[in-house]
């Protein structure tokens, strides 16, 4: 490729490595959920679940993406970025999504119990875009995996 070449790689591409860091959670027993963050078709963050590891039940994986995106840019602001996450994001974290103005979210497989939709889309920044369900059977089937290992432990 020459120089200047502009490559745009899709939602899938890069929930592949969301995926990547619940591995790592998962590798960890920490509840695998991964975070990448994205912005000029490159990743700028990291994260993955670290409740346990910190004893934090604030340290989710968008909140340690956001905490190093912001890091990274020099600014607390994401507008020009796309969160890509495994599951879709709780309130807390989605209340620090609007804080943080994220551009667009993206996430892999839905929660009914816990996911912010269950009270409703005004958690976010009105400019924010939503795309729920990429990878989603890869996404739910590593929170299963988690859980039925968790569950044969008792």
């Amino acid at each position: 490729m020459g120089e200047g070449t502009i490559i745009i790689h899709d939602d899938e591409h890069w929930m592949r490595h969301a995926l990547r860091e619940a591995e790592a959670a998962f590798a960890a027993d920490e509840v695998p959920i991964g975070a990448v963050i994205v912005a000029q078709d490159r990743i700028i963050a990291r994260g993955h679940n670290l409740t346990e590891r910190l004893n934090d039940v604030t340290a989710h994986a968008e909140m340690q993406a956001i905490t190093a995106a912001a890091e990274n840019l020099g600014g607390k602001y994401l507008k020009d970025c796309t969160l890509y996450v495994t599951l879709e994001p709780c309130v807390m974290c989605a209340g620090a999504l609007a804080w943080g103005q994220v551009g667009r979210i993206v996430f892999g497989a839905f929660d009914e119990k816990a996911g912010y939709r269950r009270v409703g889309g005004m958690l976010l920044h009105p400019r924010t875009q939503v795309t729920g369900g990429i990878l989603e059977p890869a996404c739910a089937d590593l929170m299963k995996a988690f859980f039925r290992k968790k569950r044969s432990l008792k």
